[in-house]
């Protein structure tokens, strides 16, 4: 789980296999469109992943607000710290896909947990500017082609910062329904790096707050 793609799907990801699950007012109409699954048409074959380097990453700061994650070193290696490998309240719904992909579920079947991480080129990031990256993560992930149309409706939220249990990665999150079907997406990209990383949480009857809560306290992003 704790590997980084070398290829960005997301493009992909929004385009070819998504599932529409909410509507959100914005000037008209913003249709959330959440992926499914990493399809299998066109792109780019998935290179090897990535792995640490043993080139110095620098210091590393206390937390990582969007500020000081843009000072990260470029050799800084972000992932996803794998925190329900051995949860007995979530099961394995789609192994690692090598893509940067993969997807746990709770035992009781109400919600998923899907994670991707990666390097994003295909994303229009703004050098320095880790916020508004981030949006622009949340857009293409969600089919807009213009972060403006996200950021009105996402709120700055947090993932744990190398274990669990703290909240000091500063993210971007949006929310959506529709009827009992719930859905909570966090996303964080990494200028300095040219990563990203993200988790939707999908329930369906289930407590999504106390989901994406569990969620975010249990698999912390890891910096080296």
């Amino acid at each position: 789980m704790t590997r980084i793609s070398q290829v960005s799907p997301l493009v992909r990801l929004a385009a070819v296999s998504v599932v529409a699950l909410a509507v959100l007012p914005l000037s008209g109409c913003l249709y959330a469109q959440i992926p499914a699954d990493v399809p299998d048409g066109d792109g780019p074959d998935p290179s090897p992943t990535a792995s640490p380097t043993d080139e110095a990453s620098g210091d590393l700061p206390s937390t990582l607000t969007f500020d000081e994650g843009a000072a990260l070193a470029p050799s800084a290696y972000i992932q996803w710290g794998d925190g329900f490998v051995v949860d007995d309240g979530w099961k394995i719904v789609k192994p690692d896909d090598g893509n940067g992909g993969w997807t746990y579920g709770t035992v009781d079947d109400t919600c998923t947990a899907q994670f991707w991480q990666g390097q994003i080129p295909d994303v229009p990031t703004v050098a320095g500017d880790d916020s508004v990256s981030s949006d622009a993560m949340l857009a293409v992930i969600l089919g807009e082609t213009d972060a403006a149309a996200v950021t009105p409706l996402a709120t700055t939220g947090a993932f744990s910062y190398q274990i669990g249990g703290n909240a000091d990665v500063e993210n971007r999150q949006v929310e959506g329904e529709a009827g009992e079907r719930t859905w909570s997406m966090a996303a964080r990209a990494f200028t300095a790096t040219g990563v990203g990383l993200y988790v939707i949480v999908d329930c369906t009857g289930g407590d999504i707050d106390a989901t994406m809560a569990e969620v975010i306290d249990k698999n912390a992003v890891v910096v080296q």
